[in-house]
């Protein structure tokens, strides 16, 4: 017989995770416990760890389980740019890094990698970089957008910096900006390996960016010697202005650069084609190229030839 009764069992859990030591220390029995969490359709995410019925397995009940686990583990890198909402490359550009993978920093560089999906940084982190958001202990925007700049590749960094920079729609929600230039730089002053690196890679970024397929579409044309104008404003018949993503004015080629959101509705697509006819109709521009982000990110060869061929 238990010394715990089973409805006690979720009251032992926080934010959804229950730690079988938790249960254990209230008196419940290892083997019975563990059956009757598989029959209650508890999940098991990891060795010690459950996450209660009827919840949704995600990155944060993952990183949540893994941190009641170990509570000296922060969340870092790429794990706390998703809390964030800080738009991070998944697949494709740089690292093939699954959504699922937990990425942490241990301060007191004692912890050893965890197993496939999970990364732990041995390097210091001052407390006053870190902050409570969404029940987790997470590196602040900065923090996290220098631990970036610090670890690479460029393009994933520089992808989550301008992210983190403007104002974006990420997850279904449209947020602020969520840091400044200022505090990006201020976070890259102690000397952790990597910094003079970083701080050359953030010269690079431009806050105008308005997704990761124009950041990445823009360090190509760089990497090409190309340097067009970012967010260049034209004006069009009647006076109304205009913004394009890339614009080489001397030869009047707009370039624009189409993420991965679909036009789904009939008004969204009228505004588009809209949009693309006043270009046109500019006399600032000759020449119009449009390119999907399966352009920039699988074929950025092809989309670098037809901006030179119409460069002439």
């Amino acid at each position: 017989m238990q010394s715990a009764e089973w409805g006690e069992l979720a009251t032992l859990a926080e934010d959804g995770v229950l730690l079988t030591s938790r249960a254990l220390a209230a008196g419940w029995s290892r083997v019975p416990l563990s059956r009757r969490l598989s029959a209650e359709g508890w999940t098991r995410v990891r060795n010690g760890a459950w996450v209660e019925p009827g919840r949704e397995v995600d990155v944060r009940l993952r990183l949540k389980a893994f941190q009641l686990l170990e509570p000296r583990l922060v969340v870092s890198h790429r794990s706390a740019a998703r809390i964030w909402r800080i738009e991070v490359l998944d697949t494709g550009v740089g690292r093939q890094v699954p959504k699922t993978e937990a990425e942490f920093t241990d301060p007191e560089r004692t912890s050893q990698q965890r197993g496939p999906g999970v990364r732990v940084h041995r390097i210091p982190v001052a407390e006053a970089d870190v902050v409570q958001q969404a029940g987790l202990r997470v590196t602040d925007v900065p923090r996290t957008l220098a631990d970036l700049l610090r670890a690479g590749p460029r393009d994933d960094a520089l992808v989550a910096v301008e992210s983190a920079l403007g104002y974006r729609s990420v997850d279904g929600v449209r947020r602020p900006p969520l840091t400044t230039w200022a505090a990006l730089s201020i976070s890259l002053e102690p000397p952790l390996r990597g910094a003079t690196r970083a701080r050359q890679w953030l010269r690079l970024a431009d806050r105008g960016a308005g997704s990761p397929a124009e950041t990445v579409a823009r360090l190509r044309m760089l990497d090409a010697g190309l340097r067009p104008e970012t967010q260049a404003e034209i004006h069009i018949p009647g006076g109304r202005r205009r913004f394009l993503d890339f614009f080489f004015r001397r030869a009047g080629l707009a370039v624009e650069i189409e993420g991965y959101a679909y036009h789904g509705t009939r008004e969204a697509h009228r505004r588009d084609i809209t949009r693309f006819n006043d270009l046109l109709r500019s006399p600032q521009i000759r020449t119009v190229l449009r390119f999907t982000a399966e352009d920039v990110f699988h074929h950025p060869t092809h989309m670098l030839t037809q901006i030179r061929a119409a460069l002439g």
